[in-house]
């Protein structure tokens, strides 16, 4: 039993708004996916080189402010 059916005849104002204006602008697309890149898709993680800068930190005290 489906208890979710997908209204093929539906389409909100915001989805037409969306599909309007890719068509108008199909750079925009191509700039989502820039953005994207940037922000998510990251170069791999170089272990050795974490471990070394996670071996190199020098201790902070418990209160910075107090000398002794």
């Amino acid at each position: 039993m489906n208890l979710f059916k997908k209204k093929n005849g539906y389409v909100s104002e915001f989805t037409q708004f969306l599909a309007e204006m890719k068509t108008h602008d199909p750079a925009i697309e191509e700039g989502q996916h820039a953005g994207r890149a940037r922000l998510w898709d990251k170069e791999p993680i170089d272990l050795d080189s974490q471990r070394r800068t996670q071996e190199s930190r020098v201790k902070q005290q418990a209160y910075v402010y107090q000398n002794h």
